[in-house]
């Protein structure tokens, strides 16, 4: 048999953000797409018994597999151990170990995709990683890749105080730098030319922060006086920008000539006007308030992905801080820009993805346009048919990515921490209540993922 079928009694709609009842989709087990997706007549009695290669998702809420759109599959929680250590002194083996835990985490939280935006130190690795996933070897979230980060010289990279040639440490790179309009070009060349999926730059970043160094071992001496270290107007280590408008522009032309989505780190106000200004399908954090920034993403159509998680791991939810970029992300939201929902998650830990959610819900979002952010807008945000697979979506020619939560997240957000089961490309791999007669997911002797029945 080459399809199954599931029913639900209460579906989401990721395109006219609302819930319809009583539907049933059909799904290919051979292509892992959905086949049809058709309301019933009248809704079962609670007593039906469903019929073979079927599933009864009923009394669930059945959504769309989860879009996380900024995360780092290299990284674990900095209050565990600090990026700077993770980069400078995990070995590849154990980034690796660990990030097929990661990978296995976000899918049972619900998360059928990531949008990955940089290996931090593991150069192109993350390709790899990916086609291991994709060969059904492991299990976790089909991953679009961006290997390095582009930056310019000196933009972003691990800065330490013992660096003198010939005396101090070595440490590893952490972006591809490139400097001028066909410096850039090339760049952008060399990451497609590595495998992959999106290219990221970073449009500003702290780079001066060797002039009032922070202590980074036990016994450093803190600098006498220094200036603030605030995070929104701090003048310690402020952001600056790496790279010119022509840059930009490069890049971003360059990318789309060659069929890929592109995103920008960006923090200050004249990096996000620049970055939308360019083109770019998409910006990363832009939480310094500023109508100007919102008004150059509403204008240039610019996806925005606000990662309110990271602000809220690395200041410890700081009430100033968080009510700030909650405001702006609001203000975003009522100004008509498109939001996805990615919260660098690597920063804090990989399976508590929803916390990017719950922070959107804070910031007084909708329900439905948080969970149309963190579902179709995370598939246009990866590149919507760039992508050569759609998702983010239950309908007809879509994966067949599909979760369901225990409860009913318009009235209590916090069923969607209650994952029971998770679908991705037809493939079962999460069933806590087992509700499926006959079929289920097994695997064969290669290891590959397969079902039986």
């Amino acid at each position: 048999m080459n399809q199954i079928t599931i029913h639900t009694s209460s579906l989401f709609d990721s395109h006219r953000k609302c819930f319809v009842s009583d539907t049933s989709i059909i799904i290919d087990k051979t292509t892992g797409l959905i086949r049809r997706v058709y309301q019933r007549n009248s809704p079962p009695p609670d007593n039906y018994a469903v019929e073979p290669a079927s599933i009864d998702l009923r009394g669930f809420t059945v959504l769309p597999g989860l879009v996380d759109a900024h995360t780092h599959v290299f990284l674990h929680p900095y209050s565990e151990v600090s990026s700077i250590n993770q980069m400078r002194d995990e070995s590849l083996v154990e980034r690796v170990v660990r990030a097929t835990n990661h990978a296995k985490a976000a899918l049972m939280a619900g998360y059928t995709t990531y949008r990955d935006l940089g290996t931090e130190g593991l150069r192109d690795a993350d390709v790899h990683f990916r086609d291991t996933i994709n060969r059904g070897i492991i299990p976790g979230p089909r991953i679009f890749v961006a290997t390095e980060c582009i930056a310019s010289s000196g933009g972003y990279e691990i800065r330490q105080e013992n660096s003198l040639d010939g005396v101090g440490t070595s440490v590893p790179r952490i972006s591809d730098p490139a400097d001028g309009v066909d410096g850039v070009r090339a760049a952008v060349r060399r990451r497609l030319g590595a495998g992959a999926d999106i290219v990221k730059f970073y449009a500003d970043y702290r780079k001066r922060t060797l002039r009032y160094p922070q202590p980074s071992w036990p016994g450093a001496e803190e600098i006498l006086f220094p200036p603030s270290s605030d995070i929104l107007d701090g003048r310690r280590n402020p952001n600056v920008l790496l790279f010119t408008q022509e840059e930009m522009n490069a890049m971003v032309s360059e990318a789309k000539r060659s069929g890929a989505p592109i995103a920008a780190h960006a923090q200050s106000p004249e990096a996000v006007i620049m970055a939308a200004e360019a083109g770019v399908t998409s910006v990363e954090h832009g939480f310094m308030p500023s109508d100007e920034a919102l008004e150059a993403m509403k204008e240039n159509d610019t996806i925005f992905v606000p990662t309110l998680a990271v602000l809220h791991a690395v200041t410890g939810g700081s009430e100033k801080v968080m009510r700030t970029v909650l405001g702006h992300t609001k203000a975003a939201y009522d100004k008509g820009i498109k939001l996805a929902a990615g919260g660098d998650t690597g920063a804090f830990a990989h399976g508590e993805n929803v916390l990017e959610l719950e922070l959107m819900a804070e910031a007084k979002i909708p329900i439905p346009d948080i969970l149309q952010a963190a579902t179709l807008h995370g598939w246009e945000s990866c590149g919507g048919d760039l992508c050569a697979r759609r998702f983010g979506y239950l309908g007809e020619g879509f994966a067949a990515d599909i979760i369901a939560v225990d409860g009913d997240p318009i009235s209590d957000f916090s069923a969607m921490r209650k994952v029971r089961f998770v679908m991705k490309d037809g493939m079962i791999f999460k069933d806590e209540n087992y509700r499926m007669p006959i079929m289920y997911r097994g695997i064969d002797r290669t290891g590959r993922n397969k079902y039986t029945t």
